[in-house]
């Protein structure tokens, strides 16, 4: 990147969260990351480059030093910071405004430092080595966390026998955050069953919520663009997707072409979340299972007489991007309410002594990695050990928030690019590549939240099924592989 010669037309607004805005580039596979603040704050150049600089260069640091050994070198970019000109940065910012949500607008994008993040544009294919044969798609996962908690802390029993995601939607629901429930288990997903794994991503585009995107060229075809913004109509994507999976356009009309396309993308969602990350085969021999606790959610609305029999799990491809991203969650080995007492003896440690930091926030050097995977499993009642139990979790909970980018592009019969890196479909092939996303640290300051939000996510979720035990639900799928989509008017 040639940062004198920057010019803020041949940049774009891509998309926001709540503490970064993203613009990316109109040709090349790049995007840029910039920091927010509050719109009210005053802005201080010199202590806003020094801010931004620190803390940009600790969410590099984090993803290359610590979780890209977790998870794997081929799933994760790191990227670089720059300092861009101040004039170029201005200037983008006036550009982008008018393409922001309402909802995010409390909050400016970041024209005092001129620092941003460098990263590849993982909407785009970052393996292709020859010329695309039409506009790549990308689908982003945000799977959430894959296993039930089996630490003996936890207080409640309904942990140990429904996840975390499928107990959050009923108060998200009461609090208005969705208008629908949605019926994806994460540990359908990370069960390996294939049966099990097209459930769960049927469910998840029958509401797609903030857990599911789909790009195409770059641009968000389906899914929500912002909680108060969702693009989330089937039969519109059906018609998106309709030329990759039957470009002869043939074979396929009527009723039954929205479930014949979305079956397709849906095999092929599965096969780049089972490939392994160094060669991309499937059907890997090794298979990693989740060895503590149970394997299903009674929440899970699939086959529950074949979950009950412990038939539905079959495990994962030891290095598929899901057994990577499993493994890491579950250094989550005490739960939130185990942690939280080590979380005061780190906080009463820190009163007594304010000036050190026990490099909670960094930084994340390359000796991080084998402190946090070797730490002790007993407690001896020292500081030392509460804060890597601290670290591992903060680890975890990166790894239950971050997200999968599947990036596809239609690949002709003429080319032959490496079969290792190409899904072939009924109709048509693709070469893929297969990324993880959001992978910065979680704030230490954070912990006291989770801890009072798991009560209240187990408390609400208690009440409310109590009161609507005797109200059955209705089934909305068939109980086979394939389930029917039911499609809401948006």
């Amino acid at each position: 990147m040639e940062v004198d010669k920057m010019d803020q037309n041949e940049w774009k607004y891509h998309g926001e969260g709540n503490k970064s805005l993203v613009v990316s580039h109109i040709q090349h596979s790049q995007v840029l990351r910039f920091l927010k603040y509050p719109a009210e704050e005053p802005g201080n150049s010199h202590k806003a480059a020094k801010e931004a600089f620190g803390h940009l260069q600790n969410i590099v640091d984090f993803s290359k030093n610590v979780m890209k050994p977790f998870l794997g070198e081929n799933y994760v970019h790191h990227g670089e910071v720059v300092h861009l000109p101040l004039d170029f940065v201005r200037q983008l910012s006036l550009k982008v405004e008018q393409e922001r949500p309402e909802s995010r607008c409390d909050k400016v994008m970041d024209i005092f430092s001129g620092y941003a993040l460098c990263l590849p544009n993982l909407t785009k294919l970052q393996t292709c080595r020859f010329s695309e044969s039409g506009p790549p798609l990308c689908i982003e996962i945000k799977p959430k966390c894959g296993f039930l908690p089996f630490s003996s802390h936890v207080t409640k029993d309904v942990k140990h026998r429904v996840c975390r995601f499928c107990m959050h939607q009923h108060l998200k629901l009461a609090n208005g955050k969705w208008k629908r429930m949605s019926r994806y288990c994460p540990l359908d997903l990370f069960s390996g069953n294939k049966q099990r794994m097209s459930f769960a991503l049927k469910n998840l585009l029958q509401e797609a919520q903030n857990n599911l995107k789909i790009f195409k060229n770059g641009e968000l075809i389906y899914g929500c663009k912002d909680d108060k913004d969702c693009l989330q109509d089937l039969n519109e994507l059906t018609q998106h997707l309709k030329p990759y999976f039957f470009p002869a356009n043939g074979l396929i009309h009527g009723p039954h072409c929205t479930r014949t396309v979305i079956n397709e993308l849906v095999n092929v969602i599965t096969t780049a979340l089972l490939s392994n990350s160094g060669t991309c085969r499937t059907g890997e021999i090794r298979k990693v299972h989740i060895s503590e606790g149970r394997a299903h959610c009674d929440a899970s609305h699939f086959h529950r007489d074949i979950l009950r029999k412990g038939k539905g799990h079959c495990g994962l491809p030891k290095d598929c991007v899901l057994s990577k991203i499993l493994q890491t969650q579950m250094l989550d080995n005490v739960d939130i309410e185990g942690l939280h007492p080590l979380y005061n003896r780190v906080e009463q440690y820190l009163g007594e002594f304010p000036k050190e930091r026990l490099q909670i926030d960094g930084p994340y050097n390359e000796n991080c990695f084998e402190k946090l995977r070797n730490s002790q499993s007993e407690d001896d009642g020292t500081v030392d050990y509460a804060v890597r139990k601290v670290q591992q979790y903060r680890v975890a909970m990166t790894a239950k928030d971050c997200s999968i980018m599947i990036a596809l592009s239609p690949c002709s019969d003429d080319e032959l690019p490496e079969p290792n890196l190409v899904i072939q479909t009924l109709k048509s092939r693709f070469t893929y590549s297969v990324s993880i996303l959001d992978l910065d640290p979680k704030p230490y300051e954070n912990i006291r939240h989770q801890y009072k939000l798991d009560g209240q996510i187990v408390n609400f979720y208690l009440k409310s099924t109590q009161a609507k035990q005797d109200s059955p639900t209705p089934n909305l799928f068939m109980d086979s592989e394939d389930c029917t989509l039911v499609l809401h008017s948006v």
